[in-house]
Order: C-alpha cells, then sequence, then structure tokens
C-alpha cells in the first residue's frame, strides 16, 4: 500500500533525524532517578582538580590573548568558586565549539552562557582531563632522562674528585686534631703527677728522665721516646690478627694422626720452597742478566697454591683443599718464610731484596691476608719497622725484653750486636723495596697494597722520635739506599726537605747518644746523605730489576 512506503520514508527521516541518533533506554524508568543523576547533580572538584588547576592553567593563560582574564583574577576565581574549572587549550577545543565572536570584540550573551555551561564538567570528565595532563608529564620525563652523556660523567666524576679530596682533607685535620688532643693530654698528666708528686714530700719525688742533649748542651725536648697511639693500635691489629690465624690451624699443627701431619708437611714444602729458590736467582752474580721468565713460574705456582690449585710439590699434587685448615696455614708460613728471606738472605746479599719483594708484592696484591701477615712478622721480628721501641716494663724478664727489641737469646745467651744490626738490616731493607715494586704481569689500575706512602710515613715517625745508639743510625742508611730513589721521584722538593732535616737537626742528636765504637754506622749515613745533597740525587740501588730483566 502507499502508506506503507511512506511510514518507512518517515522512519527513515526519523533516524536520520539528531533525535534518532539519540540512545534511549527502556529499562531507566527501573533505574528510578539513578540515570538522570549526572545531569541534575551540581558540578563538583574531583581529588585531580588541584593538580589540573597547578598544571593546566599556566598553559591556559600563555595561549590566552591579552584582552582575557589576568592571570592573578582567574587564578583567585578558580579558588574562590568550587564549581569553577579552568579550561585548557585541549579542553576548548574538545568540549566547546568554536564560534565567532560579536563586532565590539566581545561574545554574545548566548554564547557566553553556552561557553559556560561547558565549562562546567562533571567530576569524570575533569578526572579524564588530569590522568591525560599526568600521563604527558610522566613521558616528558622521561624523555629527557635517557643514559648518561659524556658532559654528565664528566661532571660526575669531578664531583667524585673534589669529595675525595674534601674527605682527604677531613681525615688529616681530625688526625691533626687528634694528635693536638693526645699531646694536650700527656702535658695535663705530667702536671698532674708533679702535683701528686711534690704533695707526697721531697723523699718521694724523682726527677724524670733528662731528654737527650746535642752537642751544644741544648735538650731535645720536642721529640718523643713512644711511638703515636694510632701506629700502635695498627701494630696490635695485625698481631692479633697473626694469632687468630694460628689458633685457626691449631687443630691441624697439633693432630697426631699420621695423615694430617703428611698434609701438613706437604703444605709448608708448598709454600716455602718456592720462595727459597727466590734466594738463589738472587745469590747468582748475573742476576741482571737471567730471564724473569723463571721467577713469573715461581709467582705462578705460589699464587696457584693460594687460589686453591693442585701445584707439584716433591714429586706430589699438593693443594690447600686437603684440610679445611689448609688455607690458613699456608698463608701463615708463607708469610714467615717472606720475612725470614730478608732477616737471613738479604741480610747477607742486599740484591736479593728485589726479586723477593716483588714477589712479595704480587702475591699481597691478589692475596691481602698474606700481606697483613707478613707486615705482623716483620713488625714482631724488627719492631724498629712500625717503627717501635719496645719499652722495658716492671717485673719482665730481661730475656723477654731483649727478645721484644728483635734480639735472638737461647740458652740465655744474647746474640752480638753485629749479627742482630745485620738481621735488622736485612728486614728494613726487604720492607723498603716492597713498598716500592709492584708485580709486572698485575692489574696496573690497582693501587698498590703498601705503597711509598707508608714508606714516608715510616721516615717522619723515625724522625720524630728520639735516636737509638747505633740502631737507627743503622736502619736510616739502609732504608735511604733502597727506596730513597723512590721517595725522591715521589715527593720531590718534600723529600729533599726532610733529608735537609735530618742533617741539619737529626744527625747532632744521633751523635750526642753515639759512643766512639759505635760511630761507623753514623758516619756511613753521614757521608751517603752529603753526597746525596751535593749531587742532588740518589742513586738507583744496586739489584733494581728494570724493564730489561722482565723482557729477557
Amino acid at each position: 500500500m502507499p502508506s506503507e512506503g511512506r511510514c518507512w520514508e518517515t522512519l527513515k527521516a526519523l533516524r536520520s533525524s539528531d533525535k534518532g541518533r539519540l540512545c534511549y533506554y527502556r529499562d531507566w524508568l527501573l533505574r528510578r532517578e539513578d540515570v538522570l543523576e549526572e545531569c541534575m547533580s551540581l558540578p563538583k572538584l574531583s581529588s585531580y582538580s588541584g593538580w589540573v588547576v597547578e598544571h593546566v592553567l599556566p598553559h591556559m593563560q600563555e595561549n590566552q590573548p591579552l584582552s582575557e582574564t589576568s592571570p592573578s583574577s582567574t587564578s583567585a576565581s578558580a579558588l574562590d568558586q568550587p564549581s569553577f574549572v579552568p579550561k585548557s587549550p585541549d579542553a576548548s577545543s574538545a568540549f566547546s565549539p568554536a564560534s565567532p565572536a560579536t563586532p565590539n570584540g566581545t561574545k554574545g550573551k548566548d554564547e557566553s552562557q553556552h561557553t559556560e555551561s561547558m565549562v562546567l564538567q562533571s567530576s569524570r570528565g575533569i578526572k579524564v582531563e588530569g590522568c591525560v595532563r599526568m600521563y604527558e608529564l610522566v613521558h616528558r620525563m622521561k624523555g629527557t632522562s635517557s643514559y648518561p652523556t659524556a658532559e654528565s660523567q664528566a661532571e660526575a666524576e669531578r664531583a667524585l674528585r673534589e669529595m675525595r679530596d674534601l674527605l682527604m682533607n677531613l681525615g688529616q685535620e681530625i688526625t691533626r686534631a687528634c694528635e693536638d688532643k693526645r699531646r694536650q693530654d700527656e702535658e695535663e698528666a705530667q702536671v698532674k703527677l708533679q702535683e701528686a708528686q711534690m704533695q707526697q714530700g721531697p723523699e718521694a719525688h724523682k726527677e724524670p728522665p733528662a731528654p737527650s742533649q746535642g752537642p751544644g748542651g741544648k735538650q731535645n725536648e720536642d721529640l718523643q721516646v713512644k711511638v703515636q697511639d694510632i701506629t700502635m693500635q695498627w701494630y696490635q691489629q695485625l698481631q692479633d690478627a697473626s694469632m687468630q690465624c694460628v689458633l685457626t690451624f691449631e687443630g691441624l699443627t697439633n693432630s697426631k694422626d699420621s695423615q694430617a701431619k703428611k698434609i701438613k708437611m706437604d703444605l709448608q714444602k708448598a709454600a716455602t720452597i718456592p720462595v727459597s729458590q727466590i734466594s738463589t736467582i738472587a745469590d747468582c752474580r748475573s742476576l741482571v742478566f737471567m730471564a724473569g721468565s723463571k721467577l713469573k713460574e715461581i709467582f705462578d705456582k705460589i699464587h696457584s697454591l693460594l687460589s686453591g690449585k693442585p701445584v707439584q710439590s716433591g714429586g706430589r699434587s699438593v693443594s690447600v683443599t686437603l684440610n679445611p685448615q689448609g688455607l690458613d696455614f699456608v698463608q701463615y708460613k708463607l708469610a714467615e718464610k717472606f720475612v725470614k728471606q730478608g732477616e737471613e738472605e738479604v741480610a747477607s746479599h742486599h740484591e736479593a731484596a728485589f726479586p723477593i719483594a716483588v714477589v712479595a708484592s704480587g702475591i699481597w696484591e691478589l692475596h691481602p691476608r698474606v700481606g697483613d701477615l707478613i707486615l705482623a712478622h716483620l713488625h714482631k721480628k724488627c719492631p724498629y719497622s712500625v717503627p717501635f721501641y719496645p719499652t722495658f716494663k716492671e717485673g719482665m724478664a730481661l730475656e723477654d725484653y731483649q727478645r721484644m727489641l728483635g734480639y735472638q737469646v737461647k740458652d740465655s745467651k744474647v746474640e752480638q750486636q753485629d749479627n742482630f744490626l745485620k738481621r735488622m738490616s736485612g728486614m728494613i731493607r726487604l720492607y723498603a723495596a716492597i713498598i716500592q715494586l709492584r708485580w709486572p704481569y698485575g692489574n696496573r689500575q690497582e693501587i698498590h697494597p703498601h705503597g711509598l706512602n707508608h714508606g714516608w710515613r715510616w721516615l717522619a715517625q723515625i724522625l720524630n722520635m728520639e735516636p737509638l745508639s747505633d740502631v737507627t743510625a743503622t736502619l736510616l742508611f739502609d732504608f735511604l739506599e733502597v727506596c730513597g730513589n723512590a721517595l725522591m721521584k715521589q715527593y720531590q722538593v718534600q723529600f729533599w726537605k726532610m733529608l735537609i732535616l735530618i742533617k741539619e737537626d737529626y744527625f747532632p742528636r744521633i751523635e750526642a747518644i753515639t759512643s766512639s765504637g759505635q760511630m761507623g754506622s753514623f758516619i756511613r749515613l753521614k757521608q751517603f746523605l752529603e753526597k746525596c745533597l751535593q749531587h742532588k740525587d740518589i742513586p738507583v740501588p744496586k739489584g733494581f730489576l728494570t724493564s730489561s730483566f722482565w723482557r729477557s
């Protein structure tokens, strides 16, 4: 029928109209008034509105023409009127259509009302706007952080260097402050002691021992007899660590089991025989022309033993893993052997100090505990390497005190002074060689585990202490002859100032306490130092391992 065709046309026209494109819910009556709640309720700010006001408003104000509201007034209105939400450029383009302005440059009344109604968005719209802004901000921040540039790395390294310098200066200031405090405490204690003695009466008053005097009768009151407290703490810590190591492998050394005894003997040979072979190399007169490959083989064997790898010793395979206490035992015996070589081999052949020292330095760098044990053994046998001058305590046996000074006492007989000085010289020469040598095949990026700064510390502390007859002059000569050239290159002007101090101030102190029969060591030191000052140079010590030794 014709009417039916016109009905379809009418439905099609209605469907194309604005109302026809609207979505209708048939169950809205069942939902009561909830479906109209968002339209009927007053607009309100969400939890994101504060962030939107803070971040969106500046962008809106930058893009607005000068004729619009000023930032101060806009901000005030936004804060004073809770129902107002500022609109950003994106929001205005998304939610409100553009409309032309009236001829007088202002918007019409109807358009103004329409814009205001569109600005009053629901809390859900504000939340979406805030999330969009936050998402954009996060991506902008991610874009600026990437990897550090070369400039930023250089800036970080510079700041790190400045921080390290600051910490070093701070440490020096703390050390000086502690030293000043210690001196102040000693002075106060001395004053209190004198007051107590005066109160006890003249018969109880005893004069303290007079300081040593120079040739002109001037008292040397600015030097001390004992070592600094911080040095003694370091000395005691090393001795405690050594004793703890001994207790660790006590079960192995005291075991009655034949298998344990065999393992102990094999480990001791594997640790000490390679070190003895170094002295055999150094004892040859053609040391300079020998290949350094043999020395490297010895080093690699010691390093493998300490690393838990099996090594050949006496025709058998030996490893520290054969016993749970094997590594501690090998470390202790190895350190003991290095010091013993200084005491015996270097004492007899001064040039032997360098090949022994370079192996000890390399092992020290890879196995720091061995280095600490080397120092502990060295300090115990030669306290002057700390430097430490043991004092006699009331109730102490004379033989015990002599052993503390480094003398060998057998059957209540003390060794001769010449032999004592010879052994002390050998250990000081080995120590002076260790602090200046690096294993050439090691990691050059690492610092020396016990470098020349410790040599400078030792020399400075020796000169701050009262000299000992015969001992001080002998050890100063040995130390300067072995590492004086290295100290000169390292510290330059400061080192020459120290040598002048020794000549002008310390020589008279040594001479004042030296008897006529002990002048040999003093004259040898004086001639060596005067020659160095005259030529303004300290010669390279004999037996020093040059680069040609390692290339051969």
